[in-house]
């Protein structure tokens, strides 16, 4: 899937997020990248696999009441275009389309990323995902 298409995609899935948790995203942008740095893998610990998608931030747990008094620079959720899309093209389902995977595949890491910004810890993320809580597919 070509950028602008992926792009597109994305941000939509973003403003898809369901209203009852959009509208407590406060002060977080959407990013697309093509893949993450060596000094964001390295930072985040990875040195094998990949990264999909990062929060970078201050959990929405975590603001006080001091938090956005003056200029505060947004919090950020990025996703790594070429890293999603070998995701989907390793983790295809039978019968799905490679546009579908990635479309799933997108939804999951955006997904991921806002609990992390709602404090949500990878295992806690991990467990909802297995239980199947997590669904959102972005519209």
């Amino acid at each position: 899937m070509y950028r602008d298409a992926f792009e597109e995609r994305a941000y939509r899935m973003w403003e898809g997020v369901p209203p009852r948790f959009k509208e407590r995203i406060v002060n977080v942008a959407l990013l697309i990248e093509e893949a993450p740095s060596e000094e964001i893998l390295r930072e985040e610990g990875i040195e094998e696999g990949s990264l999909l998608g990062l929060y970078q931030g201050i959990p929405n747990t975590l603001r006080g009441e001091g938090y956005g008094v003056g200029l505060t620079m947004p919090d950020t959720i990025t996703l790594y275009r070429l890293p999603i899309l070998e995701e989907a093209e390793e983790d295809r389902r039978e019968g799905e389309s490679m546009e579908d995977a990635i479309v799933r595949v997108t939804a999951e890491t955006l997904w991921h990323e806002v609990g992390h910004y709602f404090g949500l810890t990878e295992e806690e993320i991990h467990a909802r995902e297995e239980e199947g809580t997590n669904a959102f597919t972005g519209a």
